[in-house]
């Protein structure tokens, strides 16, 4: 049985790459899809099976998925071009003839009023149509996304955002990793089904900016901002425009309840709760 993992060289990938091996899955059976094969010497050298293939490229997609069984299928990192990337993906699955791919989506895709859930919606409805049989992973946020956060936070005192007291149900990117790998190696009982993964704390920015405060050693409070106040202060810190409006309408999305659960299913999965949000942010 030959698994394969697409952007095996992100920091999702290389963890799921680890929790499948952790689950016994031998390197010979695993297929690393790349964009570019030199940031996945260390993958080759533990005897995985390196493939390049761009997401834009259907015909290289279709080689690098001749022989595999199952595809872990991580949403792309170019925002704006994932629909038509996983388009491609899912139809090179179907050519190649994949019987199975678990998709990394967000939570709630289908009802969420966040504008980065558009792409996981529309990709989740290809795979319903594509008659592959799969399992959609809804990951909520990482914590990780808050490492940036920490050198912020020592530069100017304080933990900004426009969340409000809305809650986030994060992990870490490790623990949605073996629930991916918990999956995908045993379809019998997860085919069909939708889990919408968040962790076991259930954090305010407030709270977040506590945690933050005994990562650093000093006290930072939270200061809330607007929306559009939040999205100009991360492009005068030098994010892309584009991509600051998409995280303040993310922020924007968390008072709404958007990145908050209480499905319980990523604990079901990798049976143990997840990582505390203290030990990510002092890892990073």
């Amino acid at each position: 049985m030959t698994i394969a993992v697409t952007g095996a060289t992100g920091h999702l990938g290389r963890h799921a790459l680890t929790a499948l091996r952790n689950r016994g899955v031998h390197p010979t059976d695993i297929v690393a899809i790349v964009r570019d094969p030199a940031k996945a010497a260390d993958l080759a050298e533990a005897g995985i099976d390196v493939r390049q293939a761009d997401y834009t490229n259907s015909e290289a997609l279709t080689r690098a998925l001749g022989g595999v069984d199952k595809l872990l299928l991580i949403s792309g990192s170019e925002v704006g071009q994932r629909a038509t990337q996983h388009a491609n993906i899912i139809d090179a699955a179907a050519t190649a003839g994949v019987t199975y791919i678990a998709y990394t989506s967000i939570l709630d895709a289908q009802n969420s009023p966040l504008a980065l859930a558009d792409e996981h919606k529309t990709t989740e409805n290809l795979l319903a149509k594509s008659g592959i049989e799969h399992t959609i992973l809804r990951n909520g946020w990482y914590w990780e996304n808050y490492a940036s956060a920490i050198e912020t936070a020592k530069a100017t005192g304080a933990l900004f955002g426009a969340a409000g007291d809305g809650r986030v149900a994060g992990a870490a990117r490790e623990d949605y990793a073996e629930a991916a790998a918990a999956v995908i190696t045993n379809t019998t009982d997860h085919a069909g089904k939708t889990y919408e993964l968040g962790g076991n704390e259930h954090l305010t920015y407030t709270e977040l900016a506590e945690v933050i405060s005994g990562v650093i050693g000093t006290h930072v409070p939270y200061k809330n901002l607007g929306e559009a106040e939040y999205a100009e202060l991360l492009e005068n810190a030098g994010v892309p425009g584009p991509f600051a409006r998409i995280l303040a309408d993310s922020d924007t999305g968390i008072t709404l309840g958007a990145l908050d659960t209480h499905s319980g299913d990523l604990q079901r999965l990798i049976g143990r709760t997840s990582t505390p949000v203290a030990d990510v942010l002092s890892q990073a």
